[in-house]
């Protein structure tokens, strides 16, 4: 018999802030005059996975139990679930929806050819994202420091009138 595992989700820290311009949302180091700030850091960053033919619904990974038993968190779940999960599709991946709800769906039921979601939240804590992040702005000599899934998932702005130029 098999301990469950508590769900650890995969996540980063950024050090910045949280901002707003419309409906759209960023990761930056300092505020810009026509975006509103929504928080400060340090602030946890969480990736989601999009639920197949509901685009408004993603989940967290917090936990996969696979068909045959093992159970996977953390990196372990992450690297699962992007690389091999076709071989499983019936393995159960819990977590939080961008909701903050509970659930648990099956592999099979995630649209991984979707991009990745990024989600930010005010603590490690939290189940309930403060939003969706969609653009990261940071001048290139500061994304050494950054988290590597930051500057894969996002697109990364030279500057806050970048970001806000490309929005429109």
């Amino acid at each position: 018999m098999h301990r469950i595992p508590e769900r650890s989700p995969i996540g980063d820290l950024f050090p910045g802030l949280l901002l707003r311009s419309g409906g759209s949302h960023a990761l930056a180091f300092e505020t810009a005059p026509s975006a509103e700030l929504v928080a400060s850091g340090p602030l946890t960053v969480r990736y989601a996975v999009e639920y197949l033919g509901k685009p408004h619904l993603a989940v967290v990974p917090g936990l996969i139990a696979l068909d045959y038993g093992d159970m996977l968190t953390g990196e372990a779940a992450w690297d699962f679930l992007l690389h091999r999960s076709n071989l499983y599709p019936r393995a159960d991946v819990i977590g939080y929806r961008t909701d903050g709800t509970d659930d648990m769906v099956q592999v099979k039921w995630l649209d991984l050819a979707q991009p990745v979601q990024v989600w930010a939240y005010k603590d490690d804590k939290a189940v309930e994202p403060m939003a969706r992040v969609t653009a990261l702005i940071a001048a290139a000599e500061l994304n050494a420091g950054l988290p590597p899934r930051l500057l894969e998932y996002l697109p990364c702005f030279t500057s806050a009138a970048d970001w806000l130029a490309v929005r429109g």
